[in-house]
């Protein structure tokens, strides 16, 4: 066996598969996947507790928790720490920052999760979950994953704008374009026949060509 060969393989999820389900201790206690049927979930890992990016970016997620709770969203963080380093953690963030965190870390000395999730990337670090953000339905299907590089906070605003752009397309049927925030126009699915490509200019949206229209939605 080589020596690559000898290092923990993390698993990759699929999009639009079942999320991988957990059962963790976490800050508030035991959680599960299962927990969170009906809400969407943002799930994140972080490299260590007590290091500057990652505190910039929980005081970020805590800044904007209600408005993750307003679009039926709950958080959830990760590190490969234990609940004693989170709740230390936490306190001092408070304490040093003056914000308080509102949602659950979970504890994963294990590793099980993050290799579940594929939080583990061996060219980053074989001991420290890199940024990854991970956002599952209400179903528990595995939406969309965002990956960060150690060095860099990754984006809060950008999380919500993706979460509120993937729910109007659920609502709508639609998808949105580059860019896209609440209250621009969004994009027809194009025609799936020559009749209908033809038939497209005249059904009353902003047409561009037969497979580009654009349309606005109600509020």
């Amino acid at each position: 066996m080589s020596k690559d060969d000898s290092q923990p393989q993390s698993a990759m999820p699929q999009l639009n598969a079942p999320a991988p389900a957990f059962e963790v201790k976490t800050t508030a206690g035991r959680r599960s996947l299962a927990d969170y049927r009906g809400r969407w979930l943002v799930l994140f890992s972080h490299p260590a507790d007590f290091t500057p990016v990652c505190t910039t970016e929980f005081i970020a997620f805590a800044r904007a928790y209600d408005e993750f709770q307003a679009l039926n969203c709950d958080l959830l963080g990760l590190s490969i720490d234990s609940r004693f380093a989170h709740l230390a953690w936490m306190r001092n963030i408070k304490e040093t920052f003056g914000v308080e965190i509102p949602f659950p870390i979970i504890e994963d000395l294990s590793m099980t999760v993050a290799q579940a999730y594929g939080m583990i990337q061996p060219g980053a670090s074989d001991t420290s979950a890199v940024r990854a953000t991970f956002l599952i339905d209400p179903e528990g299907m595995l939406r969309a994953m965002v990956y960060y590089p150690m060095s860099n906070g990754r984006s809060v605003p950008e999380l919500l704008r993706l979460l509120e752009a993937m729910q109007t397309s659920d609502v709508h049927g639609v998808a949105t374009p580059e860019g896209w925030q609440p209250g621009d126009k969004v994009i027809v699915p194009p025609p799936q026949t020559a009749e209908e490509a033809e038939a497209r200019r005249q059904e009353g949206y902003e047409y561009t060509d037969w497979y580009f229209c654009k349309k606005e939605i109600a509020a």
